[in-house]
């Protein structure tokens, strides 16, 4: 009988992943009324209590992001180039091939620096102009070729174009959403959800339809209960905060990010991206270690998560393949964000992760320790996906203290199968010396 049981769970859910791919269930059903405008007054002041008036902040989150644009397009008595240019930045940022790349670096320069240099109204640093130069006469088109702008536009546009921003229709706008964002009431009864497809410490995670637009999504539901029986409150609120923060921006590339969240009077529900491709560990015991364009492929996408924390001030304190989740077309996502911590004001303590991952800083008692903690777990992973251990347990040892002892001593030596190129990445990485260490270099 459970096995039948089990068969209609996932012959449900099946159903659902394809019937959300067709035809999505009528958007009709909800219709999303505003509040009043003048809720602004009242919402400017709630945001500037939790220091949310600023333009970091706003121009971080996809709709502060469009209204801010609109704004400069449509409504501004002064033109902002700098908006476009910021986009076309981004627009080659996101470029893969090299050709294209290329063809938009000249579009870019030719547009927004050197007509503006003839016309001596270029209002930025002969060091950005000098960067940029540098590299396209060696016919080189790096990814950050244009990255020194990006500090310079967004001083610009935090002058008088956000000042203005915050005086017109278009923040009332954002006020507005806001408000609804903030007193948006889900329920169970907003979803339909099918079988587990995950279980954790404080609950399990379910696949679900959002029943008006028929999306799928997962669904963590954190078990009261257990969560207090277990002293887990703490764990639970910051994991909440840390989705907060990372699921917001124009782009959240490569994290597990949080689309809402609720609570019935016995669980906690984070509703999150779905991803079905299993984990990364899940795919190393299956299928044997990967190799080294295979783990290139995967280190890439992971660094693009990290960066997105670490530029938010989050450091994440448990980078292993476990936590790495695949999505349908075989890209990764950092999930599970229970002991990401912020260190925007006050650096971490604790030696929390997984041990024979945890960074030496992090062991170390009393010591301080921000983002570089990640570079080192990410050296660890690496080296995992390659050996199917981790550098610190290299003879299957479980004592913990004994995989700490190796990790705050041992030089890790590297197999002469390993390309030189590869060496040199897990040796920086691996390195103890925070200041040495690749990817942080000592500044976190």
């Amino acid at each position: 009988m459970a096995d039948l049981e089990a068969v209609l769970a996932d012959v449900s859910y099946l159903m659902a992943m394809e019937k959300s791919k067709c035809t999505p269930a009528a958007r009709a059903s909800k219709k999303i009324v505003l509040p009043d405008p003048s809720v602004r007054s009242v919402m400017h002041k709630y945001m500037e209590k939790k220091n949310e008036v600023n333009f970091d902040k706003i121009f971080n989150q996809m709709l502060g992001y469009l209204l801010f644009k609109e704004f400069c397009e449509q409504t501004s008595e002064e033109p902002v180039p700098q908006l476009k240019f910021y986009e076309e930045i981004k627009l080659y940022e996101k470029q893969e091939c090299i050709d294209e790349r290329r063809r938009i670096a000249r579009d870019i320069y030719d547009n927004f620096i050197m007509k503006e240099l003839l016309a001596h109204s270029h209002d930025y640093s002969k060091e950005c102009v000098a960067h940029v130069q540098k590299y396209l006469m060696k016919h080189e088109v790096p990814p950050n070729l244009f990255e020194p702008y990006i500090e310079e536009i967004f001083q610009h546009l935090r002058g008088e174009p956000f000042k203005n921003f915050l005086e017109s229709d278009k923040y009332t706008r954002f006020c507005q959403w806001k408000n609804l964002e903030l007193n948006i009431q889900l329920t169970m009864n907003d979803f339909s959800v099918h079988r587990i497809i995950g279980r954790g410490g404080f609950g399990e995670v379910y696949g679900c339809r959002k029943a008006d637009t028929g999306k799928m999504y997962a669904m963590k539901c954190l078990d009261k209960k257990r969560i207090k029986m277990k002293q887990g409150e703490t764990l639970a609120l910051n994991e909440r905060i840390m989705l907060s923060l990372v699921s917001t921006g124009v782009d959240c590339p490569f994290i597990v990010c949080m689309t809402y969240a609720f609570h019935t009077p016995d669980k906690l529900c984070f509703i999150l991206d779905l991803m079905n491709g299993g984990d990364l560990h899940y795919h190393l015991s299956q299928h044997g270690v990967f190799n080294e364009a295979e783990m290139k492929f995967y280190a890439a996408e992971v660094i693009l998560g990290l960066e997105h924390m670490h530029k938010r001030h989050i450091v994440y304190r448990d980078l292993k393949p476990a936590n790495i989740l695949l999505d349908e077309h075989g890209h990764v996502r950092i999930s599970d964000l229970g002991l990401a911590c912020d260190f925007s004001k006050k650096k971490p303590h604790a030696s929390v992760g997984t041990h024979g991952y945890m960074a030496p800083e992090v062991l170390s008692k009393g010591t301080g320790y921000d983002s570089s903690a990640d570079w080192f777990s990410f050296g660890c992973m690496l080296y995992k996906l390659l050996k199917g251990h981790s550098p610190f347990r290299q003879h299957k040892t479980k004592d913990k203290h004994e995989i700490d002892r190796m990790t705050l001593t041992m030089n890790v030596e590297l197999p002469e199968s390993f390309s030189p190129s590869l060496k040199s990445l897990l040796e920086g990485l691996l390195q103890r010396d925070i200041n040495k260490r690749l990817g942080c270099k000592g500044r976190g």
